[in-house]
């Protein structure tokens, strides 16, 4: 079995797609971890704020199969690909982590960049995997998100009372 945590994030309808999305995880990999649910700002464009949390979960599946059941939940959500990065989505799945494994083919990037990049990644991960470390850096999450805090407060992001 290997260990899998991916983000979610929405900010079109998010209540509704967030809460579907998650229970199409279920369907697909049984229980899963979830970190707190965070609202936060568009980034990179003008658009509603988004919902975020990160998932985590065992799975038998490789990276490629996890991704494609990724893709293909997005898909049903009416997730739409192309254009900019930077836009409103009604489903965003990204995988973050597949064990250990440190990879830049087929469509991957594992661990994958927006880790250290954003709060609204690095905060739920922390959450929930925080003694785990970074399989390029070799960081603990928690202490990649203490570091983070105090030298990119610009990333505000606040926890959601969601209802599951």
């Amino acid at each position: 079995m290997r260990r899998v945590y991916i983000s979610i994030g929405s900010n079109i309808e998010r209540d509704i797609n967030i809460r579907s999305g998650v229970a199409a995880l279920r369907e697909h990999f049984g229980d899963l971890t979830l970190s707190t649910v965070y609202e936060s700002r568009a980034v990179g464009f003008e658009g509603d704020d988004f919902y975020n949390l990160v998932a985590g979960f065992d799975t038998e599946l490789d990276a490629i199969a996890v991704n494609g059941v990724l893709r293909d939940i997005e898909h049903r959500h009416g997730r739409v690909r192309g254009g900019s990065g930077f836009s409103s989505r009604t489903l965003d799945l990204d995988l973050l982590l597949y064990d250990d494994l440190v990879s830049h083919e087929n469509g991957l990037a594992l661990p994958r960049g927006e880790i250290t990049k954003y709060a609204f990644v690095l905060c739920p991960l922390a959450e929930i995997a925080g003694q785990m470390r970074h399989p390029v850096n070799g960081k603990r999450y928690a202490d990649l998100w203490q570091a983070f805090t105090s030298e990119q407060g610009l990333q505000p992001l606040w926890p959601v009372n969601f209802q599951w």
